[in-house]
């Protein structure tokens, strides 16, 4: 059963939220659930910091359960500080969605017909636990002194970021670590769900499991010209710099 939590201009500390539903279970309704119902935790009030929480989607790997989120942040100046993220394809989902739904029924969920209202989200000293795309939408968030762990191959970021929109996740003195098991080389830092996709990282530390090429387009090609993928200062053994796309813009402070 999902958990929404509406309420404004609170202070939440020391909750820990689990779930297990997937994106492949078949819902009530008798359709499949699909990733948007599947939310262990749906935000929708603003003003609220969480403290010391938990939220979790344990439904298992993404090529086995496919989608899962663990929280779904749609409300007004959110923040989460020392708080556990744990999931793997789609953990973490930064509304808005995007305007249109690239096949047929993509978004059905609680906020599937609402307005696409830019929301910001701050994250300070997270770990956020993920696989596929664990942490995507369209918001501006920024993550502090964040861990993103890939619990299994794939991307760290899939933001949707609005066209026009100035800014879209930026982790700021982050660290980009990995399951003992998760091979060498098979994770990225970013791809975009949708081509205005920004995404800045700087002062972070990329470990083993960073691919080389450090970012992905998703296959399509008119994103290297409306992408904003930004690289600052990465250090670590996934922060060599020799095969980065010439998409991606390397900076030094």
């Amino acid at each position: 059963m999902q958990i929404t939590i509406s309420e404004n201009n609170k202070l939440i500390e020391n909750q820990h939220y689990t779930g297990n539903r997937s994106a492949k279970e078949i819902h009530e309704d008798g359709r499949k659930v699909g990733t948007f119902r599947t939310a262990t935790v749906l935000v929708d009030g603003n003003q609220l910091i969480f403290r010391n929480c938990v939220f979790e989607n344990n439904a298992g790997p993404g090529h086995l359960a496919g989608q899962a989120i663990a929280l779904y942040l749609d409300g007004d100046d959110i923040v989460l500080e020392n708080c556990v993220l744990k999931g793997n394809q789609d953990t973490l989902f930064l509304a808005p969605l995007p305007e249109k739904e690239l096949i047929p029924g993509g978004f059905l969920g609680p906020k599937q017909h609402t307005p696409r209202t830019p929301r910001k989200f701050v994250f300070r000293n997270c770990r956020i636990e993920g696989g596929v795309d664990f942490i995507f939408g369209g918001a501006e968030a920024l993550f502090e002194e964040c861990e993103f762990y890939n619990t299994e191959p794939g991307y760290v970021f899939a933001p949707s970021t609005p066209q026009g929109q100035e800014k879209g996740f930026t982790a700021l003195n982050c660290r980009f670590t990995c399951a003992p098991d998760v091979p060498d080389h098979s994770c990225y830092i970013a791809r975009p769900w949708r081509i205005h996709a920004k995404v800045t990282i700087e002062n972070c530390w990329l470990g083993r499991h960073i691919h080389p090429e450090g970012w992905n387009d998703w296959d399509k090609l008119e994103a290297h010209n409306t992408v904003e993928f930004i690289e600052i200062n990465s250090t670590g053994p996934g922060s060599i710099q020799i095969q980065r796309p010439d998409y991606v813009q390397m900076k030094s402070c």
